[in-house]
């Protein structure tokens, strides 16, 4: 029987890659700093560990006897000053590394990390396609943002060891939505539009997948995933506008109005970075990268399947109804 560890299992992504480990037969332990915490885990077998990232000792324990680490709990810098942003990569860097020696230290044969769409950069200008593994964030592109300076941080941490042997797989997963959605990661936004809130649009482009094919990729990669190699998580490649009108459609609400100009939002981020109390947050300064991508390597090495956007819609609003959300 396969044992893994999955840090971040009470969270949405995490708790899930733990569900569908469980439900393959795989020995499964889960690590949480508060142990009264489960997320969506809820009449599972799991096996609990309390301990935390930052702490070597709890990390070497909680993997003593597992083959794998799914690591899908990594640092999420908040939003802040500029200033703060150096001191967020550090810490970023720090953790990773913490994690990555609790590994070696426990003979892990596999390591499949959580990272994000955020270190996949834009395709050069005039290529006429759509952003792939071999696309890179490049540091400095966004010097005031915490979140995508700290991911690429730890992403090119983690593939510097890979080369030096270190059993890693990254999976970069797009906008990621779904039932056990516990921390509301993308759930705020099909609430607000469930509610009639989704009055506007802007015109872009985004990348839209199941969390539940998430997970089974998270798997898939233990096995076909190679070391050192990263995979875009995607499904279907929307415009914002089409993506809102279906999520209204099938809440029962009205549907966007009109388009929101790109340049109002500029406006709005040089206002939070003049006036540091209306902090814009991270993603809001970074909207004009986002993109469609290309995941044939994810489908074609790690067989990655998208359902339907309609059905993962129908049943996060479900859950959410069930869940008094």
């Amino acid at each position: 029987m396969p044992t893994c560890l999955v840090l971040g299992a009470t969270g949405f992504i995490g708790g899930h890659i733990a569900r569908t480990a469980l439900e393959n037969g795989w020995r499964t332990r889960g690590l949480r700093r508060d142990p009264r915490a489960i997320g969506h885990l809820q009449e599972t077998s799991i096996e609990w560990c309390t301990g935390n990232l930052a702490d070597l000792a709890s990390l070497t324990a909680a993997m003593q006897g597992m083959e794998v680490v799914f690591h899908a709990a990594a640092y999420y810098p908040k939003a802040g000053r500029p200033s703060d942003v150096p001191a967020q990569v550090a810490y970023a860097i720090q953790e990773m590394d913490t994690v990555m020696n609790a590994a070696r230290q426990a003979g892990v044969r596999r390591f499949v990390f959580t990272s994000t769409l955020t270190t996949i950069g834009n395709p050069p200008p005039g290529e006429g396609r759509l952003a792939d593994e071999h696309d890179f964030y490049v540091p400095g592109t966004l010097p005031k943002s915490g979140y995508y300076e700290a991911k690429f941080a730890m992403e090119a941490r983690l593939l510097e060891a890979a080369r030096n042997d270190f059993p890693a797989v990254i999976l970069n997963p797009t906008a990621v939505f779904g039932p056990g959605d516990v921390h509301r990661t993308m759930g705020r936004l099909l609430l607000a539009v469930a509610r009639g809130w989704g009055i506007a649009w802007l015109p872009l482009m985004v990348n839209v997948i199941d969390v539940r094919e998430v997970a089974c990729a998270h798997l898939a990669a233990v096995i076909k995933g190679k070391i050192g190699e990263r995979y875009i998580l995607g499904g279907h490649n929307l415009s914002v506008k089409e993506a809102l009108g279906t999520v209204a459609r099938l809440a029962g609400a009205k549907q966007p109005r009109f388009e929101f100009p790109l340049f109002i939002l500029d406006w709005i981020v040089a206002l939070g970075d003049f006036l540091p109390f209306m902090s814009t947050g991270n993603h809001l300064r970074a909207i004009r990268h986002w993109q469609g991508y290309n995941t044939e390597k994810a489908r074609r090495v790690l067989g990655l399947t998208p359902r339907p956007f309609d059905e993962t819609v129908r049943d996060a609003l479900a859950w959410f109804n069930e869940n008094r959300s």
